[in-house]
């Protein structure tokens, strides 16, 4: 389980060892491609109910459901009860930024100008 206290950790401090090993354990936890799906799907903000969340990532819900269960233990999404439907959102908007960096990073292993160093793409 990944325990976090992201404020003290910043690019130009030196991480502690158990703060590196919860690192890996993040990008453990991001080894899945369905996961990396899930994650991007929540990136744009919305809440998202394990059904919507199957479709958007074409797999079934209960597989979903167990992917969704990893994620949340390891504080990357969170939920909100409603009546009887789940509806999961990213826990920290910086997660979503870790998908589309990587994401981004993607781009730049291809040929070509990355769509996201077009001139119609926002800056960095």
């Amino acid at each position: 389980m990944v325990v976090c206290d992201y404020m003290r950790v910043h690019v130009d401090s030196n991480p502690s060892p158990d703060d590196l090993a919860i690192a890996a354990e993040v990008f453990r936890l991001l080894a899945d491609p369905t996961r990396v799906g899930l994650l991007h799907a929540l990136a744009s903000g919305e809440e998202l109910t394990v059904g919507a969340l199957a479709e958007r990532v074409a797999k079934r819900p209960s597989g979903v459901s167990q992917h969704l269960a990893k994620l949340r233990m390891g504080h990357l999404v969170s939920t909100r009860r409603d009546g009887t439907s789940v509806h999961y959102r990213l826990a920290y908007s910086h997660v979503g930024r870790l998908v589309v960096d990587a994401l981004q990073h993607v781009e730049h292993l291809g040929p070509g100008t990355p769509a996201h160093h077009s001139a119609d793409a926002t800056a960095d």
